[in-house]
Parts: C-alpha cells; sequence; structure tokens
C-alpha cells in the first residue's frame, strides 16, 4: 500500500508540475483570431484594373487570419486571366485554403480546365475538412463553403456565402443555411455577401435560426457597399453565441467594389 500511495503522490506531482507548464506556455488560454469577410469582385478594382497583390495587400493590413472571400474565379475567363485565384492569393499570404465551386462550366476555348466561380476561405490556421453545398437558386448558383479550422487545438467551423439578389430566392436560401448549420456544434462564424441589409426579414430570420450575433450591430458607419460612399450595409460577419467578439471595423481600400469587414473574435477552451 505504501508502493502505490508514493506511486500516486509522484503521479499527481507530475501533473500539477506538467499543467503549469502548459499554462506558462498559454496552452489553455483563450484564443483571439481576426477574421474578415470580403467580396473581391474577381480582384479587379474601382479602378477597373485586376490585382491579386492588391487583395493580399488588404489581408496583410489588416492581420487578419481567417478570410472569407466571395466572387472567386478559378480557370474562368480573360477577366482574371484564367488563373486559380483562391490559389494564388493562399500562395501569396502562405496561408491554406479552400475553394468552393458554385459555377462548374464547360473550359473556354483553348483551355482545359473547367470555368468556376464562387467562394474560398483562407486560413492562416489548418483546414482539416470542408464541403461546397449548392443552395436553391432561382439565377445564379449559390451555394454554402463550409471549412472547419483547428485554431490552436480549438475547432471553428466557418460558413462562407453569397447570397442570392431578390428577397424570396435569399429566405429560401437562409431556411436552408439553418438546416445544414444544425449538424454543427463547434463554435461558428458566417460570413458573406448576404445581399440584404441589417433590419430584413432574411437578417431577422438568420440571427433567430441560428442563435448568431451581428458583430456589426453596433458600429455606426458599418456600410460596405459601393465602396465610394457606402450606402448599404450587405456584408456580414455573424457568431455563435459562444463566441465574443471586439474590435469590429469596416477596412477601406478600392481593391474591389465592396469594402472588406474585420472582426476580433475570441474561442474559449
Amino acid at each position: 500500500m505504501k508502493r502505490v500511495f508514493i506511486g500516486f503522490s509522484f503521479m499527481l506531482i507530475l501533473s500539477f508540475a506538467l499543467s503549469e507548464h502548459i499554462h506558462a506556455k498559454g496552452f489553455g488560454k483563450d484564443i483571439t483570431v481576426k477574421v474578415m469577410s470580403y467580396n473581391i469582385h474577381h480582384a479587379v478594382g474601382l479602378d477597373n484594373e485586376l490585382s491579386l497583390p492588391s487583395i493580399t495587400n488588404v489581408i496583410k493590413e489588416t492581420n487578419a487570419d481567417i478570410i472569407a472571400i466571395q466572387e472567386v474565379d478559378r480557370y474562368f475567363g480573360e477577366r482574371s486571366q484564367f488563373v486559380d485565384q483562391a490559389r494564388e492569393l493562399a500562395k501569396l499570404v502562405g496561408y491554406h485554403y479552400t475553394f468552393g465551386a458554385n459555377l462548374n462550366l464547360k473550359p473556354a476555348p483553348g483551355q482545359v480546365e473547367n470555368r468556376q466561380y464562387g467562394t474560398a476561405i483562407l486560413s492562416k490556421y489548418p483546414i482539416i475538412d470542408s464541403k461546397n453545398i449548392h443552395l436553391s437558386s432561382d439565377g445564379e448558383q449559390r451555394g454554402l463553403l463550409i471549412g472547419k479550422v483547428n485554431v490552436r487545438g480549438v475547432h471553428l467551423t466557418v460558413f462562407n456565402t453569397h447570397l442570392g439578389l431578390s428577397h424570396v430566392e435569399r429566405m429560401g436560401q437562409v431556411e436552408e443555411i439553418i438546416e445544414i448549420s444544425s449538424y454543427y456544434n463547434e463554435p461558428t462564424v458566417l460570413m458573406g455577401d448576404l445581399n440584404a441589409e441589417p433590419k430584413s426579414k432574411e437578417l431577422e430570420r438568420l440571427q433567430t435560426g441560428l442563435n448568431v450575433v451581428d458583430t456589426f450591430k453596433d458600429v455606426v458607419e458599418a456600410n460596405t457597399y459601393p465602396v465610394l460612399h457606402p450606402t448599404k450595409r450587405i456584408d456580414y460577419i455573424l457568431t455563435s453565441s459562444d463566441v465574443t467578439y471586439k474590435n469590429s471595423n469596416v477596412h477601406y481600400s478600392e481593391s474591389s467594389d465592396h469594402l472588406p469587414i474585420v472582426v476580433d473574435i475570441t474561442l474559449k477552451r
């Protein structure tokens, strides 16, 4: 019995020492990351010039860790020089990425890759799982890109979407997003160009159905479109109730026809 007691005491001391070491290294503490939502307009700015480096500069200026981008080309055409934009942006900033094709068309003449257009997630942290789910659409095909990001041991589910142009279409897509999200239990952030303003029925239903918080609800100057003298707020970052946030900010840039938005979110361990 004496040996058992001594062994137990040693393990208890070792466990305590290890926990102190882990705490000293910063493990076990809450994690704050900066997230961004940005409709990049296939990297064509107000000067009507194509420039992926200008989008990269926006990411670097804001120090965003996880970015949801919309209107992304992949071998789509001459307007983006048949480039895989998500891959190139990820390479330029040194991030992981995942792309969701909502349009998947036959190759252009002289090309071998399908012409694709959709959304992407760029992340400083590993994206350990992803999928793109098409939403019911009356016009252009829309989708919900889902990425599970491993943020220093905490799994964050990132939803990225670009909703349709009509109220009826968006309401149907919102209901589908609510249904899809019910299968995810981790902390979540929903970002994207929702093509709807804050007091719309779509936003009201999305917030109540998902139990999410609009991180820009208290920001006075939060309009994102158009870039010059913006009159509408149609770009959003919505977080689940177990995620806290601060420093919500609209970042000025003429690299697209939308303004990017960024916010610091804190994940509980």
